[in-house]
This record gives C-alpha cells, structure tokens and sequence, in this order.
C-alpha cells in the first residue's frame, strides 16, 4: 500500500471510525498521539477551504466530568489533555476539521452539557 493509498483511506474516515485507528495504532505499539495532538498541526497555508472548521468549546456546562469524557472520547486524548482542554474553555479542540465531523463532534460534546461554536 502506498502513501498516497494510506492518506486517501484516512481522508474518507469519519471522527469515530479515526479514534478507533488512533487507539489501535497506540496499543499496537505502545505510543500515545496525545503529544501530537498537544502540539497541534504544523503550519501550512493560510488558505481554508469553506467546508473546513475550526471546533472551539466555548463552555463545559454543569456537567463538567461528561464533557471531559466525551473531549477525551471523540478526540482520541488522555484523560489530562481533555481535562485541560476543558477547563480552559474557551478553547479550540480542532482545527481544519471537515464541517460534516466537526458537527457529529459538536452533538456530542452539546449532548454531554458543554457548547461549542465553529469559527
């Protein structure tokens, strides 16, 4: 399989089904993608296509814990990164997201008690 085969397969995922990849890949080989996702993505052009989002939770709501987990559960973190992430609302979960998950994304958090905003 080429890379140009690997990264078409990746693009036609939806969030859930790259969650799923992103803890296979970590417990087959003992890696964590928390660092990665900590360090955000490398800069690139400045140029954003209209269906692209950027995910920002804007509140954790009452129920704090349950956004916690569904951060954690929809972005592939650890439970400290998510924690952080949520706490420090507002901020940006996901950028560049594709508007089709960023929304199954926001249903999630928003069933959970935060809120979130696309930018």
């Amino acid at each position: 399989m080429t890379h140009d085969e690997i990264i078409a397969a990746v693009e036609g995922m939806t969030v859930m089904e790259l969650n799923a990849l992103v803890k296979a890949i970590e417990e087959k080989w003992g890696v964590s993608a928390t660092a990665v996702a900590a360090a955000g993505p490398a800069a690139g052009p400045a140029e954003e296509a209209s269906s692209e989002v950027t995910v920002k939770l804007t509140s954790a709501g009452e129920t704090k814990i349950a956004v916690i987990k569904a951060v954690r559960e929809a972005l592939g973190l650890g439970l400290a990164e998510a924690k952080k992430l949520t706490d420090e609302a507002p901020s940006v979960l996901k950028e560049n997201m594709k508007r089709e998950d960023a929304e199954v994304l926001k249903k999630k958090i928003e069933e959970a008690g935060g809120k979130v905003e696309f930018a």
